[in-house]
């Protein structure tokens, strides 16, 4: 019968982080931001020609939520729904330089790197904690930078008060989990006594998502595999994918399809969408809640090499 490996997380290469400083609201830390062209800015280096200023940081904390309630016949209010707004986050910075032409330079560049966030896509606000953990969170530039009109200000130094606008108000872990199975090493019926191997690999493992809320995980399957089957087993939603419906045919050795849950899409190793082959109207692509979730992976007419991997970045209320 197939053998089932242990989960195997796999950890990237952690970015070069500057010494923590003491930021109101998430103690010492350092904070960067990333522009959408990938320069990394650092906030927190009381050394640079810029750094986020002690007082006036804000978003830092909890998620932003609206109640909706109904009346109660008896008094007050029962809750019938949750529902996570946009985060903002205030974000005061000084910026200066050696000489008006270097301050002016510092001023423009930054504030670029914070503005072409409307045009090329988010920016990434980064949290690293002296531990090792870093979250981060995608930004848009909302309103803020300007002078603030002073006597003295503007010539080689100044400050902006930035108001950053996040679609998504949750915090995401830099580091992804990864949860690995794949098929063992399948044998002969009469070698050497009479036994019987599987054409499935069946996982029955669980999963720890060890963020606040939920997540929407992204799955690769390698094949061989004919059907996909993954099931959550606590609430019993389930999504399939029939290989006979993508007019692919089955999944051969080597091949990959990636299913995600958020947006919903089936790829194929090829780029060709498969969606269509999922088990509509029934499939649910479920998330994961926060905790331990018993979860099972299912492929039919597995074969050597067969395996799935499991991805997804644990989210949090808090930087």
């Amino acid at each position: 019968m197939p053998l089932i490996t242990a989960p195997v997380i796999v950890p990237p290469e952690p970015p070069e982080i500057p010494p923590p400083a003491e930021v109101p609201g998430v103690g010492y830390a350092s904070i960067t931001y990333i522009s959408p062209d990938g320069t990394r800015w650092p906030m927190t280096d009381l050394s640079a020609d810029w750094y986020t200023l002690a007082e006036g940081v804000d978003g830092l904390g909890a998620a932003p939520y609206v109640l909706t309630s109904d009346p109660h016949p008896r008094g007050g209010a029962r809750l019938r729904h949750v529902q996570p707004q946009p985060r903002t986050i205030v974000w005061p910075v000084l910026v200066k330089g050696d000489d008006h032409m270097s301050f002016t330079y510092n001023w423009r560049n930054l504030g670029r790197a914070f503005t072409r966030t409307l045009r090329d896509g988010p920016g990434v606000l980064e949290v690293a904690r002296p531990d090792g953990g870093v979250r981060r969170i995608s930004v848009y530039y909302q309103e803020g930078w300007k002078e603030q009109g002073r006597t003295a200000t503007g010539i080689t130094w100044d400050s902006a008060v930035l108001t950053l606008w996040c679609e998504d108000p949750y915090y995401v872990d830099a580091v992804p989990v990864s949860v690995h199975r794949e098929t063992g090493t399948l044998v002969d019926y009469l070698v050497p006594y009479p036994s019987v191997s599987s054409s499935q690999v069946l996982g029955a493992t669980t999963v720890m998502n060890r963020g606040d809320v939920e997540v929407w995980p992204t799955w690769t399957i390698t094949g061989p595999a004919s059907m996909i089957t993954f099931t959550r087993e606590d609430t019993g939603e389930v999504f399939a994918l029939d290989m006979d419906k993508t007019g692919h045919g089955n999944l051969l050795a080597g091949e990959t399809v990636t299913i995600s849950t958020d947006p919903p899409s089936v790829r194929s190793g090829t780029g060709d969408t498969w969606s269509g082959a999922l088990n509509w109207p029934e499939a649910v692509l479920w998330s994961l809640p926060p905790g331990n979730c018993p979860v099972t992976f299912q492929l039919d007419g597995s074969g050597p090499g067969s395996a799935v991997d499991l991805t997804f970045y644990p989210r949090y209320e808090m930087a």
